[in-house]
């Protein structure tokens, strides 16, 4: 069974979410006990490991997980972050994806 090892965000400080992700990393790195990571505008980490579309391109935030048998997986992007019913960022709907998918990878 694998386990978290770190939280890894990808981001731009520019993007209007770039505050929200940051925060999540934040919250979610200190409930979950591990490290976390700050990546400024690292694409070719996220077209390794992140998100891409259909061209190949990635864009930012990404939030990603690194996993203790190496793996690096994407748990919240963008393109994913739900949002309410008046197109606002849905923090605590993201904060509950991100923790599922965690637990779907640790279990």
């Amino acid at each position: 069974m694998a386990k978290v090892k770190k939280l890894i965000l990808v981001t731009a400080t520019h993007h209007p979410l770039h505050k929200i992700f940051n925060n999540l990393l934040e919250e979610l790195a200190e409930k979950l006990g591990v490290e976390k990571e700050v990546k400024i505008e690292d694409y070719v980490f996220l077209i390794k490991y992140g998100e891409t579309d259909e061209f190949g391109m990635a864009g930012t935030p990404q939030l990603l997980v690194e996993l203790d048998d190496g793996r690096i997986v994407p748990v919240l992007t963008q393109r994913s972050m739900p949002l309410t019913g008046a197109l606002k960022p849905d923090v605590d709907k993201a904060r509950e994806i991100v923790l599922k998918k965690i637990e779907e990878l640790t279990s």
